[in-house]
């Protein structure tokens, strides 16, 4: 069993992130409730600061490095969205940020990189390269290396998402987010066992990148070959530090296939009229899948970003 960090360290957290970031709405659907035959709960953490859930572990883990390491600047690797969140919140905070990106990382992301005064590094897309070249910069700079997703301050920023969601419905049944690296996952999950009542935790996943699924399924971390999915923000695989918490608190990830992830992204669009990313729309592609784990029941779902580059709209 692995030793999880405790509710009181949960709630230092929260207390330290929501200055910085926005207290994001939950938006509801009659439609999408028909639709789905559940009473669903979308929290828009697409209209967080820079777009996505992800500034909240960003600033959290910022702001407990020591103002030493501040001075020396943080470093991160991203496809977009973790390195936007931490630009972004350095910018807030007056600290250098490195940003290393995949040179296949969407333009729009890499566009709010540079205007958040992120120096950017691109490479290969691959996840050695990626690690490889964020490496090379914290040997140079001194800068300290900030995990997009296996990072223990970083899942507890984003775990205050979840214990704002049950501040707002403290009877869900179930909470649903996409899952990729596993940092929100891990922390929704915190947050709903600490602040749930009897609320369960799971995740939706593109069968093409279904490595977090195989890896409950083994109890082993395991990867992906090919990392062909419109999901982009979901191309990245479980980590040392989140696993744990998701093999102790995860009930179960239901994988989706691409089109499925397209009409659920759609029917977003069209009925709650917001503007999210295909990650996003994988946990209500989930619900859609198997209705009947969800009928009739309350669930939370995390709308984990709305960064679309909209030149390539995929509908």
């Amino acid at each position: 069993m692995a030793v999880l960090p405790s509710k009181s360290e949960l709630q230092e957290a929260y207390a330290r992130v929501s200055p910085h970031v926005h207290k994001t709405p939950v938006l509801t659907s009659r439609l999408l409730n028909e639709i789905s035959g559940a009473q669903l709960y979308f929290k828009g953490e697409n209209f967080q600061r820079m777009g996505a859930f992800k500034m909240r572990g960003a600033i959290n883990a910022i702001l407990n490095l020591t103002d030493d390491q501040r001075k020396n600047g943080v470093v991160t690797h991203s496809s977009g969205n973790f390195g936007q969140a931490v630009a972004l919140a350095a910018q807030s905070l007056g600290v250098t940020a490195y940003i290393v990106m995949p040179e296949n990382a969407p333009s729009v992301k890499k566009k709010a990189v540079a205007s958040y005064n992120g120096q950017i590094t691109e490479c290969e897309s691959t996840i050695e390269a990626r690690e490889a070249n964020a490496k090379s910069i914290e040997q140079q700079t001194g800068a300290s290396f900030l995990h997009p997703s296996n990072d223990m301050d970083v899942i507890l920023g984003n775990a205050t998402a979840g214990v704002e969601l049950l501040e707002a419905h403290p009877n869900l049944d179930i909470i649903i987010t996409p899952v990729g690296g596993g940092g929100l996952l891990a922390g929704v999950a915190l947050a709903a066992h600490y602040h749930g009542s009897g609320c369960v935790t799971m995740a939706g996943e593109p069968m093409q990148v279904d490595d977090a699924y195989r890896s409950l399924q083994t109890g082993t971390i395991q990867y992906n070959e090919k990392t062909t999915t419109i999901a982009d923000g979901l191309r990245t695989h479980l980590g040392d530090i989140n696993f744990p918490i998701i093999q102790q608190l995860v009930d179960s990830i239901i994988r989706v296939e691409e089109d499925e992830i397209l009409a659920a992204m759609k029917l977003i669009w069209e009925r709650l009229k917001i503007v999210v990313e295909p990650s996003s729309a994988v946990p209500f592609a989930a619900i859609l899948k198997q209705p009947a784990t969800f009928k009739d029941k309350k669930v939370g779902i995390i709308i984990s970003g709305g960064n679309v580059d909209l030149a390539h709209l995929p509908f």
